[in-house]
């Protein structure tokens, strides 16, 4: 009878393990369709950037119009350029007002659709073309602890390598740890809050608000 016993015991703990195993694999399953696993820089052997399929479910910090840091003619054409960062560090953003480690921002550049595009009649709105894309990423491992990356057609981030001109850009004139809060109209109202912007941001404002 014990033996009967054991035996029905150690079934019903191999049904209970089966259980939490195919609990797991649907919990991970789950968390890959929502993107969850996409929360954080995955890198190749070679050191390419996995870029997220689902980038365009992170958070949406700004779109800006025909943008530049430099003094220069007005472009032939428009373009837009889309910001998104990814879930967790946004979460993180609006708690501490600086970016965790992991954070990834992905910068999409889209033409702008001819005109007149269905029944807008005036402006402009975005067309379906990408022209570019590049990422941003925040990661210890990383020389500076901070990244660009090219996304190449392949859809693998390429790293753009020191000095290229944008880490110089960024480390001189971000306004919260090299990356652009200035221009993103949600996020600038906590960095102040949280007392976190830049010293070289502080002084591009009021090198700015100084009258001419």
């Amino acid at each position: 009878m014990l033996i009967k016993h054991l035996a029905v015991n150690k079934l019903a703990s191999a049904s209970i393990i089966s259980l939490f195993v195919l609990a797991g694999a649907a919990a991970r399953d789950s968390a890959r369709a929502a993107g969850v696993e996409e929360d954080s820089p995955r890198y190749t052997t070679s050191g390419e950037l996995q870029v997220p399929a689902q980038y365009r479910e992170w958070v949406f910090l700004s779109s800006g119009v025909d943008m530049s840091y430099k003094q220069a003619a007005v472009p032939g054409h428009s373009t837009f350029d889309n910001v998104f960062v990814n879930r967790g560090s946004y979460r993180s953003f609006l708690q501490s007002g600086m970016w965790p480690d992991r954070t990834m921002f992905m910068l999409e550049i889209r033409a702008v659709a001819a005109a007149p595009a269905s029944i807008n009649k005036n402006g402009q709105t975005q067309s379906e073309r990408v022209v570019a894309r590049e990422m941003h990423v925040k990661d210890a491992r990383l020389d500076g602890g901070w990244g660009f990356y090219a996304v190449a057609d392949s859809g693998m981030g390429i790293p753009i390598k020191r000095p290229a001109e944008c880490y110089e850009c960024h480390e001189a004139h971000a306004a919260v740890d090299t990356t652009f809060v200035q221009f993103y109209p949600t996020l600038l109202p906590v960095a102040k809050a949280r007392g976190t912007l830049s010293p070289g941001y502080l002084k591009d404002e009021k090198v700015a608000q100084t009258p001419k």
